[in-house]
């Protein structure tokens, strides 16, 4: 699948503006102190991922500012942030969490109006019995209508039309949808969408192809459609997957047509790989083989010039980084409110001076220790931190070579496997050791995809020893990858005929020995061979390993040895990594 992990739209562009924008806030809060700025601020991110439709995210951040919240007793601000936390949950059918936080907003709901809002809400999802569900649905509408609460009118009158369906009641459940997609399109765009593609589906689970259709028409005329080129492809495209239903594969493949050559004028390149595949579907039915060459051949011709216009990657990036920077805001927060505890407690203590001098002293031992400890872990996360962009920007140029030689079944196969390793290195990254199979399939992953960027060059091989538990053993996370990088791009790419990499792990009563063995050209011949402008770069992967490995062994005692050797008797090179066994 080409492009398989991208995600972009023109909304991740506002969401990440305005995540950034609340970060700043955010920063402040936490620098003079201010609790209930904080809790606005992680709110209103919230808020920006919820109307976006990211639910997961926006529960995230309405949880943190809940608890501030909480802290603080602000009723009136919890009661909101609760509401819209118990949305988020309901939209992920978490709908246990979402009734038992509409009930804790019912009680502490500082209005009549609210109180009944989400007492109605929650007697909603805990009634099984339809008739009570649209009694608590109907009650919620008469509310919402005189507070004029668009967003929740709308979405109560989708849920009238669930349970509309629910009784067979198909004309009132059309009627309900269509109003909740007028309602909702006057200030909720994203919600809009999902009510109109609702509609859709329902028309076309009755067979009604014909209204379907006009449903799925009349929002490509909307202007937040009109004006958003990538909702703009996807609402053709689901267009286009309703005429296939109806059995019209000729409109289809010309509303495919239209939604690839916007996605391609726009810079979509997601969007562009799904238009591709539909038509590849619908010529391999009508069995013109040609006409699906041709698209995939003016597809790849075209694709450098796509990726070029395409802002996913910069955009998530973005965000991810606005994220990041998040997290570190609220662990440096964490680091100076321990840090003003200790100094409170401190200065306690010197109260007490004379009489429990013994006591303070060693006091100051163990909080110098525990200090100690804090900043070799950060630091530890720091260098973590910085492996992942390293390996990232190495793995990229990898994915650049075979855009620039147009290599389509060789692209294909990388990325692919490139996109599931991007997935390993992040869900690995934030913790010091992780289970033994994840960092084993995160090095299967990178072998395949080092084999397919290099496939003439090495082949390789992985033991691992029959009495090692990979579900309870947990080793060092990308701590071994460096070396096999090493291997492969300083060693065995310089041969002229295929070289062999081997990788085994061993149990040695308790301990794990690991063994990397390359036939490569070498360190030393390595080195004779780099340029002059390769020996003025100082390399970081090995370096960061190195350093990790020495923090690892001080913080948790692991003593974790590592040899690197120039094999004798023959080109290559030899890493022996041993360390005690950790079990869960």
């Amino acid at each position: 699948m080409i492009f398989g992990n991208i995600l972009y739209s023109q909304s991740t562009n506002n969401v990440w503006k305005e995540v950034e924008t609340e970060t700043e806030k955010l920063k402040k809060a936490i620098d003079t102190k201010n609790e209930a700025a904080e809790a606005e601020s992680y709110y209103n991110i919230g808020e920006t991922f919820f109307n976006d439709r990211n639910f997961s995210k926006s529960e995230e951040y309405f949880l943190r500012s809940k608890n501030i919240y909480e802290k603080l007793n602000n009723k009136q601000n919890l009661e909101k942030v609760i509401r819209k936390l118990a949305q988020s949950q309901e939209n992920q059918n978490k709908l246990r969490s979402a009734q038992s936080n509409y009930q804790k907003a019912s009680k502490i709901g500082y209005s009549k109006s609210k109180r009944s809002l989400n007492a109605n809400d929650a007697s909603r999802l805990s009634s099984p019995a339809p008739e009570n569900k649209a009694e608590a649905i109907q009650n919620n509408i008469v509310i919402s209508e005189k507070e004029n609460n668009k967003q929740d009118l709308a979405a109560s009158y989708s849920q009238m039309a669930d349970v509309n369906i629910e009784n067979k009641n198909i004309p009132k459940a059309e009627e309900n949808l269509n109003t909740a997609y007028q309602i909702s399109k006057e200030q909720a765009p994203q919600q809009a969408l999902a009510i109109n593609q609702k509609l859709t589906n329902f028309y076309v689970d009755n067979k009604d192809f014909d209204k379907a259709i006009e449903a799925k028409r009349s929002v490509l005329k909307e202007n937040f459609v009109k004006e958003n080129s990538q909702k703009k492809v996807e609402q053709i495209q689901e267009l286009a997957e309703i005429y296939i239903k109806k059995n019209d594969p000729k409109e289809a493949i010309v509303l495919l047509k239209n939604a690839y050559d916007i996605a391609l004028q726009k810079g979509h390149t997601l969007e562009a790989q799904k238009s591709v595949k539909k038509l590849d579907s619908l010529y391999n039915i009508s069995e013109n083989t040609n006409a699906s060459v041709q698209l995939y051949r003016d597809f790849l011709g075209k694709l450098p010039d796509l990726v070029s216009k395409d802002r996913s990657l910069v955009d998530n990036k973005i965000l991810e980084d606005t994220e990041q920077r998040i997290s570190q805001l609220e662990q440096e927060k964490k680091l100076k409110d321990e840090l003003i505890r200790k100094k409170n407690i401190f200065n306690y203590s010197l109260i007490g001076v004379l009489v429990l001098l013994t006591g303070l002293i060693i006091f100051i031992f163990r909080t110098l220790k525990k200090v100690q400890i804090k900043n070799k872990k950060i630091a530890l996360q720091s260098l973590r931190r910085e492996m992942n962009p390293h390996f990232i920007f190495n793995s990229l140029n990898s994915v650049n070579h075979f855009i620039a030689t147009n290599n389509e079944l060789e692209a294909n196969q990388y990325l692919t496997k490139f996109s599931k390793l991007m997935r390993g290195v992040m869900e690995n990254s934030s913790e010091d050791f992780i289970p033994f199979q994840q960092e084993l399939d995160l090095l299967q992953n990178y072998l395949a995809l080092e084999k397919t960027r290099f496939s003439d060059k090495f082949d390789y091989e992985i033991e691992v020893d029959e009495s090692l538990n990979t579900q309870s053993l947990k080793v060092p996370g990308m701590l071994i990858q460096p070396f096999l990088e090493n291997a492969v791009w300083h060693g065995l790419r310089y041969r002229t005929e295929k070289g062999f990499l081997s990788l085994k792990f061993e149990k040695n009563n308790d301990s794990l020995n690991i063994f990397i063995e390359d036939n490569g050209i070498g360190i030393e011949e390595s080195k004779k061979q780099k340029t002059e402008h390769q020996k003025s770069r100082k390399g970081r992967g090995m370096k960061n390993t190195l350093e990790r490995i020495a923090l690892l062994n001080d913080l948790y005692k692991q003593n974790i040895e590592c040899k690197i050797t120039d094999k004798k008797e023959e080109p290559g090179v030899f890493v022996e990594i041993s360390f005690k066994l950790i079990n869960s």
